[in-house]
């Protein structure tokens, strides 16, 4: 399966504009440029949760499909806010675990200037 594809050509990830830029056994990486109406505060871009969940939960699923090479189902997520995400994020996914039914893997996003915004825990179907 060509990974990078699979993510690029996902709809509501190109809406948004998720782009995964690097993936390779159990890790993935990906960013999103932040724009006006990805922003929950009319004064100032700040991400909304939403928009920083779909990046987690997109780049996250990417490092679990580096290992098991289909599509993987969100099963659940569960995402801790740590800092408002101003201006463009990038999220960074590690896998935790890649069994036969479930695969766990481990997210962090941050800020353009590096302040950690969010952790993440995602669980995805593989089998």
């Amino acid at each position: 399966m060509d990974t990078e594809s699979f993510f690029e050509e996902m709809p509501f990830a190109d809406l948004l504009g998720v782009e995964v830029t690097a993936v390779d056994d159990g890790h993935a990486e990906g960013r999103i440029e932040m724009r006006e109406e990805l922003s929950w505060n009319a004064d100032q871009l700040m991400a909304h949760g939403g928009v920083t969940f779909t990046l987690a939960d997109t780049v996250g699923g990417a490092a679990l499909v580096s290992l098991v090479d289909q599509p993987v189902p969100t099963i659940d997520m569960r995402i801790d806010y740590l800092e408002a995400g101003t201006g463009d994020l990038r999220a960074e996914a590690d896998v935790v675990r890649c069994g036969s039914d479930v695969g766990v893997v481990d997210v962090d996003v941050f800020a353009a200037d590096g302040t950690a915004v969010a952790d993440a825990r995602g669980v995805y179907k593989t089998g």
